[in-house]
C-alpha cells in the first residue's frame, strides 16, 4: 500500500503567497463601521445598566432579610394530574 504513494505526506503544490492588498473604505462603509460600533457599545451599556439595577435590587432585599421562597417550589400544579390519552410514541 505504501508503494502505490511513497510522497503522501509531501506537500505537492507550491505555497505562493501575495502581497496584501489593503481596500480602502467608502464613506458609507466608513460610517456603517462606526455606526455598528456606536450600537455595541450602547447595548453593552444597557446590559450593564440593567446588571447594575439588578445587583442593587437584590442588596436591598438582602438588607430587608427577605426570603427567596417562602415555600419550595414546584414545576407541578397542585391538584389531581389530568389523564392524556396515550400517543403512538408513547406506546
Amino acid at each position: 500500500m505504501s508503494d502505490e504513494h511513497p510522497h503522501h505526506n509531501e506537500v505537492t503544490d507550491p505555497i505562493i503567497e501575495e502581497p496584501l492588498v489593503v481596500k480602502q473604505l467608502s464613506t458609507w462603509g466608513f460610517l456603517y463601521y462606526i455606526l455598528h460600533g456606536v450600537g455595541v457599545s450602547l447595548g453593552l451599556c444597557l446590559l450593564w445598566g440593567l446588571e447594575a439595577v439588578r445587583n442593587s435590587i437584590f442588596r436591598v432585599l438582602d438588607r430587608m432579610n427577605v426570603k427567596a421562597r417562602v415555600r419550595p417550589a414546584s414545576p407541578f400544579p397542585p391538584g389531581q394530574a389530568r389523564k392524556r390519552p396515550l400517543t403512538a410514541a408513547s406506546r
